[in-house]
C-alpha cells in the first residue's frame, strides 16, 4: 500500500502541553474552530488538529484497491502523534473522534494524558447499528442506545434518496443544511457563517466524494470494537454532551457512567456542533481539565 499522507498543524509553544484534535467521520480538522483552538493556544497548551484520511488535504484511498475499516481510522492517530514526535498527548475528540479517542484511551492507555469526548457514543455501545435500524425504521432492541431525533432521521433518509448536487453552489447548499440540522435547536443558527465554513471545507478538499469511504469503512469491518471495555480507561475522562444534542442524546450520560471517575457536563444550547456561543465555555472545560 502506497504511503498515506495526513494533514496535520500544531499552534502554540512546543514546550506546552499538547492536545490532539480528534473530529468527527467524513470531517475536516478545520471543524475545530479556530476561536476554539486559539483560546487553547491561550490558555498555555500545544494543539494539533489534522484532516482524517480521505478528507480535505489528506490523501485518498482506491477503496475498491486498498479497503480499510475504522481500525486503520483509528491507527491514523498514532500516525499523527508520532508524526509530531509525541509519546503521548491530551486527546480531545468530537463524535467519531470521541469513538477513536476512547479506543486509543483502551488499546494504548501510556499515550493518553487525559481524554475528553464531545457529542459522541460509547464504545462498544453498537451506535452505528442504531443509526441504521432508525434509518430504515426498524425497531430497536430493548437496551439500545437512544436514537437520533426524529428530524435528523427524516433528513438523512431524504439525503439517502436524492440524487447527488452537481455543481459547487447545491454541494456548498446541501452541506449548509446539513450544518443547521446538526446544529440543533438550542442556539441560532448563522447561515452566513455557516456558508463561510463550507465553502472553505468545499474548496480545500482534495476530492470531497472520498468522504464516503468512511461509510464503506464502517461496512468493512466492525465499526467500533471492543465492547464492554471502557472500564479499562485510565486517563482522567471528561465527557461534555449539549443540551440540544440531535444525534447522539443522552449518550455522554451512558460513557460518563462506565468510564471510572469520568465527569459529565452538559453545554446550555449547543447540539452536535462548536458554535461560536460555546467557544469559551469549550475552552475553559478543556484547560481546566488537561491542567497540572
Amino acid at each position: 500500500m502506497q504511503e498515506l499522507q495526513i494533514w496535520s498543524e500544531e499552534i502554540g509553544a512546543v514546550t506546552d502541553p499538547p492536545i490532539l484534535l480528534i473530529v468527527g467521520s467524513m470531517s475536516q480538522g478545520i471543524l475545530w474552530p479556530d476561536e476554539f483552538v486559539g483560546g487553547l493556544v491561550a490558555g498555555g497548551r500545544r494543539v494539533i488538529r489534522y484532516d482524517h484520511r480521505d478528507t480535505g488535504r489528506s490523501g485518498t484511498v482506491d477503496f475498491a484497491a486498498e479497503p480499510y475499516t475504522w481500525h486503520d481510522i483509528k491507527d491514523d492517530v498514532y500516525r499523527v502523534l508520532d508524526a509530531h514526535g509525541l509519546d503521548s498527548a491530551h486527546l480531545v475528540g468530537q463524535s467519531a473522534g470521541g469513538l477513536l479517542g476512547q479506543f486509543v484511551a483502551v488499546e494504548r492507555p501510556e499515550r493518553v494524558r487525559s481524554l475528553t469526548v464531545i457529542g459522541s457514543s460509547p464504545l462498544g455501545g453498537g451506535e452505528g447499528q442504531v443509526l441504521m435500524r432508525a434509518l430504515t425504521g426498524q425497531p430497536q432492541p430493548a437496551g439500545s442506545l437512544p436514537e437520533p431525533a426524529p428530524e435528523f432521521v427524516a433528513f438523512y433518509r431524504a439525503l439517502l434518496a436524492a440524487a447527488p448536487p452537481e455543481n459547487r453552489r447545491d454541494r456548498i447548499d446541501g452541506m449548509i443544511a446539513e450544518q443547521r440540522l446538526l446544529h440543533g435547536t438550542g442556539l441560532p443558527f448563522d447561515e452566513d457563517a455557516a456558508r463561510r465554513l463550507q465553502e472553505r471545507v468545499h474548496d480545500r478538499a482534495r476530492d470531497l466524494s472520498a468522504v464516503a469511504n468512511h461509510r464503506l469503512a464502517a461496512a468493512a469491518g466492525p465499526d467500533f470494537e471492543p465492547v464492554g471495555v471502557l472500564h479499562r480507561v485510565q486517563a482522567p475522562t471528561l465527557v461534555i454532551e449539549g443540551s440540544h444534542e440531535p444525534v447522539k442524546p443522552g449518550h455522554g450520560a451512558i460513557i460518563a457512567e462506565q468510564i471510572p471517575g469520568a465527569r459529565l457536563r452538559i453545554v446550555a444550547g449547543m447540539g452536535h456542533t462548536l458554535p461560536p456561543e460555546v467557544h469559551a465555555e469549550l475552552a475553559d472545560a478543556v484547560l481546566a481539565h488537561t491542567a497540572g
